[in-house]
């Protein structure tokens, strides 16, 4: 019985043996195909890189151009500070010549208001004169 009792055991550590070399086999199986879909994974992102690259490589050359465009746009923007501050002078000066007509035209028409009121005493003169002419005249006559 002994042998029979060393068969059995001889026979469950086959069956021990086996389980464990298909537990490692399908450990090793599933640890393989975890590592190829990484693998696939990282070479996706690897293409994906390279098609990114490819597509903004002209990128950096035209914010290059535009920042070379902003520079220039800047330049030729405190270039016309010179000409603003002209403007703003000649605006104040004109300004004041606009201050300077508006009194003149006040002072012009107060002026012709006093010149009619002077033809209209005048005129009121001239009748009072020609009345008196007259007068003077029909008082020789008599």
């Amino acid at each position: 019985m002994a042998e029979a009792g060393r068969g059995s055991e001889i026979n469950q550590r086959n069956k021990l043996a086996d389980s464990l070399a298909r537990l490692f086999t399908d450990i090793s199986a599933m640890v393989k195909a975890d590592l190829e879909g990484t693998n696939n994974q990282l070479l996706l992102l690897e293409k994906m890189n390279e098609r990114v690259t490819r597509e903004y490589s002209g990128f950096g050359d035209v914010v290059s151009g535009l920042r070379v465009f902003v520079e220039q746009l800047n330049e030729k923007n405190h270039g016309f500070d010179d000409y603003i501050s002209q403007i703003d002078v000649i605006d104040r000066q004109v300004a004041d010549f606009e201050a300077v007509v508006s009194m003149l035209d006040n002072q012009s028409l107060n002026s012709l208001m006093e010149i009619r009121t002077l033809i209209s005493r005048a005129h009121i003169h001239i009748f009072a004169l020609e009345a008196l002419v007259e007068l003077l005249i029909q008082d020789r006559e008599r």
